[in-house]
């Protein structure tokens, strides 16, 4: 329980006990499981912090409703895990955190028949789920992980609820939930490419959360429809070619008050060219505070301008954040955008990115408006093979072009496919003052159906 040797996050992991879940987990093993981690209470150092408490109250509940375990030394331990909880909740760290302590007593309520965590969870629940999903739906850290983490929570809630003998709670937080999660599922499906992936934005990696199609067969078991919601609120953006699909950040790194899970990537995009991922962000692979942490969220790791060597918004200290871009859009339409942000203001400049899409073909400039020197950085999936030839990239049924002719830089990057697991993919970065056009052209005769 107190393995270390991949992170403290892999500790977190294991004490959460969402392994329960699993599809080949069977009464007997998950209950000498619980049994073993009550006899090392002692020993145990991470596990009893209250996000992972939150998290394994929850897996327990679901798990011992399943298989209807009743057994008093495990509902002993755990009754006293959540009164612990309710009076250690994580206001100091908000956000997810806070909803996850709610969330944990809400199961609790519903398990022990606990008025005090009734009372407690319903406001929670209330205040966080208002301030935190945004009105295009989106969870307000901007994650993509993280919100499909919470909308799993919040099916998982529902489902609870529907069958709770806690009449009150039921009748005072279904609308609610019910709400928010038809709010987060729009948004899910706004952010999905045709195969089923998601965006890697800001703090988001593949296998740890439910994937977007998971979610919505839970969805459509629950009865819950998906409404249509266009994007807005959360700063991103979604464009759609023949061949392609492209997923621009035009937004805000997240709440000012709570920018642990952002990066410096104001402006970064994610682009798909026939139903696979072409250009990429590199995603994260650790939580600890080190040299890779603070390199994954850096503006050189992301599909954006980087501007006399300095960053966009000053990461820092693993989940810290100082000054900030901040983004104006100043124009925008169905073929077109056009936004800028303050970010590099110290260096008296300014980054503006206007974008424009047709069919067959994306046309990025890039205007800085100083005489810095700025370095444009793309990330391409490490499936994607291509060639440099002068001031032009050619790949498979695909080509870009930049003007004015630049010097295009070719090297390598670590793509992050989960945490703790990384391979290699080609980025290019380009220098250039002032203005820079990257235009992506696809070949017309290369149309395969999705």
């Amino acid at each position: 329980w107190n393995y270390a040797d991949f992170g403290k996050l892999w500790t977190y992991n294991i004490n959460y006990f969402e392994f329960l879940g699993q599809t080949d987990m069977d009464r007997a093993t998950g209950l000498k499981l619980i049994q073993n981690f009550i006899s090392k209470e002692q020993h145990i150092k991470d596990g009893f912090e209250p996000y992972p408490v939150s998290l394994r109250s929850i897996f327990w509940i679901k798990f011992l409703n399943k298989y209807q375990i009743e057994d008093v030394a495990i509902d002993t331990f755990l009754y006293r895990q959540l009164l612990h909880l309710s009076q250690r909740l994580e206001y100091h760290l908000l956000g997810n955190h806070l909803l996850e302590n709610a969330f944990a007593m809400l199961f609790g309520a519903c398990y022990f028949q606990e008025k005090r965590f009734s009372a407690l969870a319903a406001k929670l629940l209330e205040a966080e789920l208002e301030e935190q999903i945004l009105e295009d739906g989106a969870h307000f850290e901007l994650s993509p992980m993280y919100h499909q983490i919470i909308l799993y929570r919040l099916l998982d809630s529902i489902n609870l609820l529907e069958s709770a003998y806690e009449i009150d709670l039921k009748n005072k937080l279904l609308p609610l939930l019910h709400s928010k999660a038809a709010l987060m599922l729009a948004w899910l499906r706004n952010m999905q490419f045709c195969n089923g992936a998601l965006p890697h934005f800001n703090d988001s990696t593949s296998g740890i959360a439910p994937s977007a199609d998971k979610l919505f067969d839970y969805a459509k078991r629950l009865s819950l429809n998906v409404k249509e919601n266009p994007l807005g609120s959360s700063g991103y953006q979604k464009y759609t070619g023949q061949q392609y699909e492209l997923i621009l950040d035009v937004g805000q790194i997240g709440p000012t008050y709570i920018p642990g899970h952002a990066h410096s990537d104001t402006f970064n995009f994610e682009l798909h060219f026939q139903n696979r991922p072409l250009i990429v962000d590199r995603g994260i692979s650790t939580y600890e505070k080190n040299s890779t942490r603070q390199a994954e969220r850096a503006t050189a790791s992301h599909n954006t301008v980087v501007v006399g060597g300095e960053e966009q918004s000053d990461v820092w200290g693993g989940f810290r954040v100082g000054r900030r871009a901040e983004v104006t859009i100043l124009e925008a339409s169905q073929q077109h955008i056009c936004a800028q942000h303050n970010g590099y203001h110290r260096l008296r400049c300014t980054h503006e990115r206007s974008i424009h899409f047709s069919e067959n073909s994306i046309q990025i400039k890039d205007c800085i408006s100083g005489r810095q020197p700025a370095n444009f950085h793309l990330h391409f999936h490490p499936s994607v093979d291509f060639e440099v030839k002068q001031n032009e990239l050619k790949g498979k049924n695909w080509q870009i072009q930049f003007e004015p002719t630049s010097t295009i830089q070719q090297t390598t990057y670590t793509y992050c496919a989960g945490f703790n697991q990384n391979c290699t993919g080609k980025k290019i970065i380009v220098a250039f003052s002032e203005k820079l056009t990257a235009s992506i052209i696809f070949n017309e005769n290369s149309f395969s159906d999705r």
